[in-house]
């Protein structure tokens, strides 16, 4: 019987070593296989095209292990999962997880052998695996040096791409062939300090491609836990893109232990666009939701302290000098109890659920760049900011306050007060948190996306669910779809959001029509649409920045930009200017039982429609570059037998994003499920559409 075993194995390894694996719609097809060196390698083709060719898998161990060779096949299972679960809050009532499975487990043949396990989940528009240490006698506390996951791409596609730098996802997207990314010939600007670069061909995950061919690709990673985020450095000869893991500050990659499961890595595929944008593959490789009471999780629309520092006429810091800002002169202190009171009845008026405020708490004097360590306690308020009067005052008017932890970068320091400054919040009734980290990393040597901070800003999240609150992290690693697991990680910024267009060289028109097929597959981003007075010269005649859009445009980006949490960005002076077009943000959800991507190309544009969390109303965005567009609509989305209002939000036959980006103009159509709409967008403008069923 022992011989039989011994043979049967034998027979398994040398001729099943390729492992198949196809899509649900079997237009995809995953080959696993062991080249003659014991190479794991892997490959995937879509409709008969080779996407992916033969791409090494493995590690280097810094005990000096070299995972990526020498491997035998030991065994192998295969599966299928077709189900449905329901995100807190999300784009759609219902997401469906459907794949096809295969893990293999290969094992070394050598004196003292490591075994791992790769596991391969194939869904109908891309790929996700990952690799398992599991429990072994040769393997049990470890240190990673390097994974060596190749992505080895069939063509010289155009990529959307950012620096692979390690402390910030906040530039410009370049589009390039991948044999162009040089980032020694590329104009690069962060807008607060340039930081330093690993390699001139280091770009950030997700890099969104699209083929000669027309096919769209999309490399990117899921369920980033206890590991680092994952770069990717580009061979401009040959398309071979390798992982690189963001180190700490000795070096090394990851310190783990088996068991271990590391993060997804995912590629998708389609001829489609909207495929990629719609797609929920990077939450569904996550783990469902581990807050068994999600009651208390629920959508938020607010105004806050906030842009009046951004555009020059309040101050962070309580002696008005602005630190951190873009002109050092003295202003008021923007978070004081009169002004920020303001901001409360504005809200209370207009019915919308809290307010933020940003320099509440002493510290900000000399942070900014100083690599200082105990700036914020994060409960002790400037004189002029009663928090006490503020509270109550929040609590008469029906609207909830939202606190601001700006940590300067100092994780270390955020730890040491987290669970005081949790309590302070709920003493007085605040129920969500703004966080924001800043500056170079305490600890010194760090950076924010290496293993040190992710489990950091893991550990905020799981910490703040004890305390039934919300986390909206700005300057964080870009999420991986871990707000399925914690619904309260509410949103992030992990990009270029609107701030950049006050103080910057700006965001093109074409940046929001590329972030929902790279940073937002991750998860929803506080990107702080809706900014009104376009230009800042009406703050200071002498500036020349601008929002690089049209007042449309800032409208339709409630839709395109999903988020759970939005902010009216502007001032309250400047909605009150045009009232008719805030009754837009006033109306527009934020929560969602369906969506759907009408149109969509990376860089040029992107329409999408939105249906109402337990109502049949629909908000419609549709956004451009900075080339003017034309569009017909079918309306085939809304309910049969069902009528509805539909008020277009739209760009004015003059309108510019430059040029003359205030104009716009607002009509009624009646309209049902047959029904179709034409929608002209400025350059660099926008259109948006509420449609309301008429009883």
């Amino acid at each position: 019987m022992r011989l039989f075993s011994t043979f049967a194995f034998l027979f398994f390894c040398l001729f099943t070593n390729a492992q198949t694996l196809l899509s649900p719609n079997k237009k995809m097809e995953m080959i696993f296989s062991l080249s003659d060196k014991g190479e794991p390698q892997y490959q995937l083709i879509y409709k008969g095209k080779n996407i992916v060719k033969k791409s090494s898998l493995g590690f280097k161990l810094k005990s000096g292990a070299d995972l990526t060779s020498n491997f035998v096949l030991t065994n192998s299972t295969t599966g299928s999962v077709n189900e449905k679960w329901h995100p807190v809050l999300g784009e759609q009532k219902n997401i469906l997880n459907e794949y096809n499975e295969l893990s293999v487990s290969i094992k070394q043949a050598s004196e003292n052998p490591i075994e791992l396990i790769i596991h391969f989940k194939l869904y109908n528009e891309g790929l996700g695996f990952r690799y398992e240490f599991p429990n072994q006698k040769n393997l049990n506390y470890f240190i990673v040096s390097e994974e060596l996951t190749q992505f080895n791409l069939n063509g010289n596609h155009k990529a959307f791409w950012i620096p692979g730098e390690f402390d910030s996802q906040e530039y410009i997207y370049n589009e390039t062939k991948l044999s162009e990314i040089d980032l020694s010939k590329t104009y690069i600007d962060n807008g607060i300090f340039k930081k330093d670069i690993y390699s001139n061909t280091m770009v950030q995950s997700p890099l969104m491609m699209k083929s000669d061919d027309n096919l769209y690709i999309n490399i990117f990673e899921a369920a980033v836990i206890n590991y680092p985020v994952m770069h990717l450095n580009v061979n401009t000869t040959n398309n071979t893109i390798a992982s690189y893991l963001v180190p700490n500050a000795i070096g090394d990659k990851a310190y783990l232990q088996a068991p271990f499961n590391t993060p997804w890595r995912t590629i998708m595929v389609s001829d489609d666009a909207r495929d990629i944008v719609g797609s929920k593959m990077v939450l569904n490789l996550n783990e469902p939701c581990k807050i068994n009471n999600t009651s208390w999780i629920k959508p938020v629309k607010y105004v806050g302290v906030w842009w009046e520092m951004h555009v020059g006429k309040a101050s962070w810091d309580f002696s008005g000098g602005q630190v951190g800002s873009q002109q050092q002169t003295k202003v008021p202190h923007g978070a004081n109890t009169a002004n920020v009171k303001r901001y409360i009845d504005f809200a209370a008026k207009h019915k919308f659920d809290g307010v933020l405020v940003e320099g509440w708490n002493t510290g900000w004097e000399d942070w900014f760049g100083n690599w200082k360590e105990n700036v914020f306690d994060f409960v002790t308020p400037y004189p002029d900011f009663n928090v006490k009067e503020i509270t109550e005052y929040a609590k008469m008017k029906g609207v909830k306050m939202i606190m601001h932890h700006e940590t300067s970068g100092s994780a270390a320091n955020y730890e040491r007060r987290l669970d005081r400054a949790f309590e302070f919040m709920k003493n007085n009734g605040y129920d969500a948190v703004k966080s924001g980290y800043v500056g170079r990393i305490i600890p010194r040597g760090e950076h924010h996306d290496g293993q040190t901070m992710v489990n950091h800003y893991n550990h905020v999240a799981q910490r703040a669910a004890d305390y039934k609150i919300m986390i909206n992290s700005h300057e964080s690693s870009r999420p991986t779809g871990v707000s399925r697991t914690w619904p309260n990680y509410i949103a992030a910024e992990a990009a270029r959001g609107n701030e950049y267009n006050a103080w910057s060289n700006g965001n093109p028109p074409s940046h929001e029509t590329i972030l929902p097929f790279t940073r937002m597959l991750g998860g929803a981003m506080d990107y702080t649409p809706g900014i009104f007075e376009i230009k800042m010269n009406s703050y200071n005649q002498n500036r020349k920045e601008q929002i690089h859009t049209t007042l449309a445009k800032q409208l339709a980006l409630y839709v395109t930009l999903y988020s759970p949490l939005q902010m009216a960005a502007d001032l309250p002076e400047n909605y009150e200017k045009h009232l008719d077009a805030f009754q837009f943000i006033k109306d527009v959800a934020v929560d969602w039982d369906d969506t759907k991507i009408l149109e969509a190309e990376p860089g040029d544009f992107l329409t999408i429609v939105r249906k109402t969390k337990g109502k049949d109303s629909w908000f419609l965005g549709a956004i451009t570059d900075e080339n003017k567009r034309n569009t017909e609509i079918n309306c085939s989305f809304l309910t049969a037998g069902k009528k509805y209002k539909a008020t277009i939000y739209e760009d004015a036959k003059d309108a510019h994003w430059e040029l003359n980006p205030k104009a716009y103009s607002i009509r009624n159509e009646i309209v049902d499920i047959n029904s179709k709409l034409n929608l002209s967008l400025a350059a660099g403008g926008g259109t948006a559409v509420s449609f309301i069923q008429i009883k």
